[in-house]
């Protein structure tokens, strides 16, 4: 199994990773914020990294980001290609999985951007906490947040704390913003670190 190696140099974001919903029936409010998102990424010289498909929140963040001139890499498993529409005008790389996915969706990013999304968007998030939480990484991490969305997980975070199975700093992780135009300045001033554990070894 692939263990992401943890990056060195976060003074300077040039790709920033995306996670959302692929759902083209999401609120319509959400898909215009994923829009403004990848034009925005677009405008400040950031390459969107995402999912690679043309559909829901992720289709319109890129479609957007391309048309306002961006670097767009997507990253698609090949059983997926035609459920979630390639966006054939876009850099996009085909694998064979989805942990190859996402292995290569994080090792291409400096820095990630939860907006709303359902169970695949959950556990890509949190799989990249894991990592973090376990100091495999010190990338950092903004959830957009319209109306509450993400609160039922940062409360569940809350219980963890309290039940003493993840110390307080695990807080530090991530930051939260409720306006779209608040994410890239969220990213660019939310610190390296620190990890809330010791770097792990993986020894050959």
């Amino acid at each position: 199994m692939s263990i992401p190696s943890q990056s060195t140099d976060l003074a300077s974001i040039d790709s920033v990773c995306v996670y959302c919903g692929s759902s083209n029936a999401a609120d319509p409010a959400w898909l215009e914020a994923a829009a403004a998102l990848g034009a925005a990424l677009a405008a400040e010289g950031l390459r969107l990294v995402y999912g690679g498909g043309g559909v829901g929140l992720m289709g319109a963040c890129a479609r957007a980001a391309h048309a306002a001139g961006g670097r767009v890499l997507g990253v698609m498993p090949r059983f997926l290609v035609n459920r979630e529409v390639v966006l054939d005008e876009v850099e996009t790389v085909i694998v064979t999985s989805m942990h190859e996915r996402k292995i290569k969706m994080f090792e291409a990013a400096d820095a990630f951007v939860v907006l709303p999304g359902a169970i695949g968007t959950l556990e890509e998030a949190v799989e990249l906490l894991s990592w973090r939480r376990l100091g495999l990484h010190a990338k950092p991490i903004v959830f957009y947040d319209p109306g509450g969305f993400w609160r039922p997980l940062f409360d569940l975070f809350e219980k963890f704390i309290a039940d003493n199975l993840v110390p307080a700093e695990f807080r530090s992780c991530w930051d939260v913003v409720e306006r779209i135009e608040d994410v890239i300045p969220a990213l660019r001033a939310m610190p390296a670190g620190p990890t809330v554990a010791p770097v792990m070894r993986v020894v050959a």
